[in-house]
């Protein structure tokens, strides 16, 4: 059984996590108005991951026990200068979702919930990912700013993303 505290906390993650699919369509928006599809694409499905896991947490709340509460969402940022800050935005984004996982890990651990402890396993290693995509694309659009022909290369790249949701 789930303390009200962590459930509490675990409801708390899927309110970031619905924020966090807001916040990589803003993302997308404005890789839109730049005309970069491709970037648009990326952001889009990440999106639609993050989405995945607020789903992933409100089934497991429901499934333990506990009941998901959805509440409403801040207005995320819209507005960027440019391309780098999109990514860069994008990777202290991630930061700020590890260090929530890791304190409800920490919650769980010190609570000895040891389903909740499996369970947020699979995303600590998804943040891993998550903070490493990041970091690399963040890297890629620094070499490449000021050369159009790159530019455009890396959103064709980006534009065959597509989402596919782990196997359970």
């Amino acid at each position: 059984m789930l303390s009200e505290n962590l459930i509490r906390k675990l409801n708390e993650q899927v309110k970031h996590e619905f924020y966090s699919s807001n916040y990589y369509l803003a993302m997308a928006s404005y890789c839109k108005e730049l005309d970069l599809d491709g970037f648009a694409n990326f952001f889009i499905v990440q999106a639609e991951e993050e989405r995945f896991h607020a789903m992933k947490l409100f089934n497991f709340i429901n499934e333990i026990g506990g009941r998901a509460i959805i509440s409403g969402l801040d207005e995320p940022q819209n507005s960027f200068s440019s391309l780098e800050e999109v990514f860069h935005s994008s990777l202290k984004h991630e930061e700020f979702v590890t260090e929530l996982i890791n304190q409800l890990m920490d919650l769980a651990i010190t609570e000895k919930n040891y389903a909740t402890v499996s369970f947020l396993n699979w995303f600590v290693d998804e943040q891993v990912e998550e903070m490493a995509m990041m970091n690399s694309l963040l890297k890629r659009v620094r070499r490449i700013i000021g050369n159009d022909s790159a530019i455009y290369m890396m959103d064709d790249e980006l534009a065959k993303r597509i989402f596919t949701p782990p196997v359970q």
